[in-house]
């Protein structure tokens, strides 16, 4: 197995690296066009209008509104979702999916997430008819609990519908040993070690601890186990067990409710003035809607690289607690060695690239501070 970097899966990583990004700004481009052409048309109000012309109520109406405004938007990214999804990692090595395995997980995304979206504005909806300028505030707060139960519920039953999770069992007995000890270590109770049959999408390795409570257990892709050493996979779940220890998951789960009332609120000055200005009834008029689309768009994308610095942050500590709690400095660098010729993961990026997209450090970094490393 190799510990040295490849130099040619080097230049391939800075390649497909590029190819994402440019992606990323044409998916970027087309949402920006379309949420404004709905509105400087007058597509919105129009088809407010017409639903309304047979739907009283505002639950249909707004449940109407945003499947075909939905709806559209999917068919008309869906070429540069299959691109970016299917043919670009096969392009480069990285994916083993069949296309009708993608398009079922496609359908099965879209079964989950559609009615959990549709839920969600509905309730936004209601918060901006009936508690009036305070909305924000409402909204923020009922996605706080949103965030924590989806958290606690994901493993246990939205995971299982797109892999397969099994308890590593007498074949990996040690492994399973090692990492319980390791959680044991970090004072963080686990309901188990699991393998999952991450090779029937992908060549790449991850490990995780996913859940919180009485749900958090500790998941390693089957490419994972395959590929690397019982070392490796000790420094690579003991950076997750430093979150844990770090406290990172109140931390971004305070982090991110900050950022999320913060946004709402500038949304609900920003969606004001829109309704002045684009002649909407009221910040409750679906019709708004691709307005409201665009503000929260734009913050995101101002406050991204604030978001990815944090995160960077986070992980660094992680990092550094995986290399004191196991000593295992060289096992940490051949582990990211590893990923980065697995994964295809470039380990040098440029600067503006590292501020503006990365929420985790470079591997080059991450390799070269393990290499420093002195227990």
């Amino acid at each position: 197995m190799q510990t040295t970097l490849d130099p040619e899966r080097q230049k391939q990583a800075k390649q497909y690296a590029r190819i994402k990004r440019r992606l990323w700004l044409v998916d970027t481009s087309l949402s920006a066009v379309y949420f404004l052409a709905w509105i400087f048309f007058g597509w919105s109000i129009s088809l407010r209008d017409w639903i309304a012309s047979f739907a009283a109520d505002d639950w249909l109406l707004i449940a109407i509104f945003i499947i075909i405004f939905g709806g559209l938007f999917s068919l008309i990214t869906l070429p540069l979702s299959y691109y970016s999804g299917f043919v670009l990692p096969h392009r480069f090595g990285q994916s083993n999916q069949s296309l009708k395995d993608w398009v079922i997980d496609r359908l099965k995304g879209l079964a989950i997430g559609a009615p959990l979206a549709l839920l969600m504005l509905e309730l936004l909806y209601l918060a901006l008819r009936l508690t009036g300028g305070l909305w924000w505030l409402w909204v923020a707060g009922g996605m706080l609990v949103f965030t924590v139960v989806l958290s606690n519920l994901a493993p246990i039953l939205i995971m299982p519908l797109f892999n397969k999770y099994i308890p590593l069992g007498d074949e990996h007995k040690d492994l399973e040993d090692r990492l319980l000890a390791l959680a044991k270590r970090a004072n963080t109770k686990v309901k188990g070690v699991f393998k999952f049959d991450m090779s029937k999408r992908t060549k790449s390795a991850n490990a995780a601890l996913t859940g919180i409570g009485s749900t958090r257990r500790i998941v390693l892709g089957d490419t994972l186990i395959n590929e690397f050493t019982a070392d490796e996979i000790e420094t690579v779940l003991a950076h997750e067990l430093g979150h844990h220890v770090n406290r990172d998951i109140p931390l971004f789960i305070a982090f991110g409710a900050a950022s999320t009332t913060l946004s709402l609120y500038l949304a609900s000055v920003a969606l004001n003035w829109a309704v002045g200005y684009f002649g909407f009834t009221g910040p409750a008029d679906i019709a708004a809607f691709p307005a409201l689309a665009i503000i929260f768009s734009v913050y995101g994308l101002i406050t991204q690289p604030l978001d990815n610095a944090v995160s960077r942050w986070r992980e660094r500590k992680a990092d550094a607690y995986a290399l004191q709690s196991t000593g295992k400095n060289e096992a940490f660098a051949s582990a990211f060695t590893r990923l980065a010729n697995q994964n295809l993961g470039e380990i040098d990026p440029e600067k503006w690239v590292v501020f503006m997209f990365y929420s985790h450090p470079p591997l080059g970094e991450r390799i070269e501070n393990a290499k420093r490393f002195s227990a």
